[in-house]
């Protein structure tokens, strides 16, 4: 009887779904295919058995191309609830593999809030499955740390610091309690300058240093750090920094402590809610 009543549930959602469903996803209203994506995002959440596979994530992978934002919004967050979710990954390799392309290209979206979601979406990615983003697909998010718009910075931020600096070597357990030139965060400065480096924006440390502020103030506070590996000898094997990686280091740490005393945003830098011309 169990088993009867479940095939009826069954066949009255498939009901639904092929008569409602597959018909307002497009419906000419806006605000109608955005309630369909979110219905269906919460669907695969609740009974991700029956309803988180191909047959159903292909219609929220095509409405991401849906030309009303707010649309397109209810994809990513729809899609979000589903990678936070760690057990429910590998059921989303194909789809992940299938419109990756589409969410990196959304990180540029017109709309900022679209673009803000597109590259939370991908560090949910990234903390899912390193493999799945090429190098290309994370540079195009790195850049975005530039960017006039905080918000789409800040998420672009976070999502640099979890590709580059969140993860730790084994041995720097060890070295926890060491200060300075000796401290675990000597290695991440080391990153930064070098990552500041290459980007090639050498005006703009303000904003690369605004946009990581709120993930890595730890990191961009330790002023010892920053002090130790100018004044001091390096230690043994390790690389000297160059005098141009020296004078990167000296406008990074001018421009934290500069944002740890004013608490507010470089210049140039808002939370419009719309994109400028390039």
């Amino acid at each position: 009887q169990l088993q009867e009543n479940q095939d009826e549930i069954e066949n009255m959602m498939n009901a639904i779904f092929k008569g409602v469903f597959v018909h307002r996803y497009r419906d000419a209203i806006a605000e109608i295919r955005a309630i369909c994506i979110e219905e269906i995002g919460i669907w695969m959440k609740m009974y991700s058995d029956a309803f988180l596979n191909d047959s159903y994530l292909k219609y929220v992978g095509w409405t991401m191309h849906d030309k009303q934002g707010e649309v397109r919004l209810k994809c990513l967050t729809a899609l979000q609830g589903l990678y936070y979710n760690k057990e429910l990954n590998s059921k989303l390799e194909l789809f992940t593999s299938r419109f990756k392309d589409r969410i990196v290209s959304m990180t540029l979206d017109k709309e900022y809030d679209v673009a803000v979601q597109a590259i939370k979406l991908l560090t949910l990615v990234l903390q899912s499955s390193e493999e799945v983003l090429t190098a290309e697909d994370c540079e195009n998010v790195y850049h975005l740390v530039y960017s006039a718009h905080r918000p789409v910075a800040v998420a672009a931020g976070e999502f640099l610091y979890k590709k580059l600096f969140s993860r730790r070597d084994p041995e720097d357990d060890g070295m926890l309690k060491r200060r300075g030139r000796q401290s675990p965060n000597a290695n991440l400065v080391k990153t930064l300058v070098f990552f500041f480096l290459e980007s090639e924006l050498h005006e703009h440390a303000a904003y690369l240093v605004d946009s990581m502020w709120d993930c890595a103030t730890d990191l961009l506070k330790d002023w010892e750090c920053m002090n130790s590996l100018l004044l001091e000898e390096p230690l043994n094997g390790e690389e000297p920094l160059t005098d141009r990686q020296e004078s990167a280091l000296i406008e990074i740490m001018l421009c934290t402590i500069r944002q740890a005393a004013e608490c507010h945003p470089p210049v140039g830098r808002g939370t419009g809610k719309r994109v400028g011309s390039k």
